[in-house]
């Protein structure tokens, strides 16, 4: 059994406009180091998927710089390794660069290249906003054993909060068999599975169903094929029950974020021994923490420099909070600078914001205050 995956950068870019304005959502900064792409991507190379497609429709330059040659992910080969499948476009052809593209079935169009000439049985669908470390070759194994069509990853939920329409609701029989499919709607939601964007497909199921969609114009991967075929064709579900989260609004990023506070969590996520989460290397010092610094409950990255204190908080490289500033439930991005006696509560800056010296700014989980990119407040 052969696999190759496929992954959608520029999916749900319009959940956080804050964060990906002049990025994708896969390369959104994400717990100290990380970017969102890192979870997907690790899961699976961890599962001994080497062949993979990067689908990209814009802004995808810091993507590019992160990636590089996949070397921090084992995938800088001649063959298979990452792939970026940027948008379809000639000089008299430019309706991939609409929205359509950036959804789910429009980004697979636009990949169908890379789909037909991989040469793998399945191929494994994924969105680049899912936090998680789940062992996708079980998946893989368990998609083989039931002789599927399609496996869709789902995870159980009651909390309707962190929940959106942009979220598929999935049914399924005692035999793991899916009988429905359908979008979330809060004034029916009473609990149950809610589809992780995580899909193992037959290749040229998928292939066959593309064809159909495009020559009757669909546009939606779960509405379109999903949903019409979920009672006729053999699609099951498996069920994932570890640590998972997604963002779906810059309040969903900060929860996400500070859900790596856990101890719990972060152990799940990042200290596997057998699926290790990997993203680019940078070669920093390690932060130096001044004389009267405090830091409590908090993930400090390398390359820091912290005079006051920090609380709470998720601090990312190179960052420099001065004498008597107060960081509390928090998130700055690499290189911000943070001056004396400042106090900050609930606020998330971009890379490279300024906040000046007697600064006091505050925001709420619900509402974060955010900062942009190289903005000095």
């Amino acid at each position: 059994m052969t696999v190759a995956g496929l992954i959608f950068a520029n999916i749900h870019d319009d959940s956080i406009s804050e964060l990906t304005r002049m990025r994708t959502m896969a390369s959104v900064p994400f717990g100290g180091r990380y970017r969102l792409i890192d979870f997907t991507l690790s899961n699976m190379v961890n599962a001994g998927i080497e062949n993979i497609g990067i689908v990209t429709s814009y802004n995808y330059r810091s993507l590019l710089d992160h990636l590089g040659t996949g070397k921090d992910w084992d995938l800088a080969r001649r063959e298979a390794g990452i792939k970026i499948l940027p948008p379809n476009i000639t000089a008299y052809d430019i309706k991939n660069t609409g929205p359509e593209s950036t959804m789910r079935l429009g980004s697979m169009l636009t990949a169908s290249n890379f789909i037909s000439r991989c040469g793998a049985d399945c191929i494994v669908l994924s969105d680049c906003d899912t936090i998680c470390n789940i062992d996708l070759a079980d998946v893989i194994d368990r998609h083989v054993e039931n002789g599927a069509d399609i496996t869709i990853v789902v995870k159980n939920y009651t909390d309707s909060d962190r929940i959106m329409s942009k979220n598929s609701i999935i049914r399924s029989d005692a035999d793991g068999r899916v009988t429905d499919v359908r979008a979330y709607t809060p004034y029916e939601w009473k609990g149950g599975d809610i589809s992780t964007n995580m899909i193992v497909v037959n290749r040229n199921y998928l292939l066959a169903q593309l064809a159909i969609a495009s020559s009757r114009g669909y546009t939606s991967f779960f509405r379109d094929i999903l949903a019409k075929h979920a009672s006729k064709d053999r699609f099951f579900v498996y069920r994932f029950d570890g640590f998972y989260s997604f963002v779906n609004s810059i309040a969903g990023y900060f929860e996400s974020s500070m859900e790596l506070l856990d101890f719990g969590i972060r152990e799940e996520l990042f200290k596997n021994p057998l699926r290790p989460i990997h993203t680019k290397v940078r070669n920093s010092a390690p932060t130096l923490y001044k004389e009267g610094s405090r830091v409590v409950n908090s993930m400090i990255a390398d390359g820091c420099v912290i005079e006051g204190e920090v609380e709470n908080s998720i601090i990312f490289r190179g960052v420099r909070v001065r004498r008597g500033a107060k960081v509390k439930n928090s998130i700055l991005m690499q290189d911000t600078i943070v001056g004396e006696n400042v106090t900050l509560n609930c606020v998330i800056t971009d890379k490279t914001a300024v906040i000046r010296d007697q600064c006091v700014l505050s925001g709420h989980r619900s509402m974060p205050f955010f900062i942009g990119k190289g903005v000095m407040v």
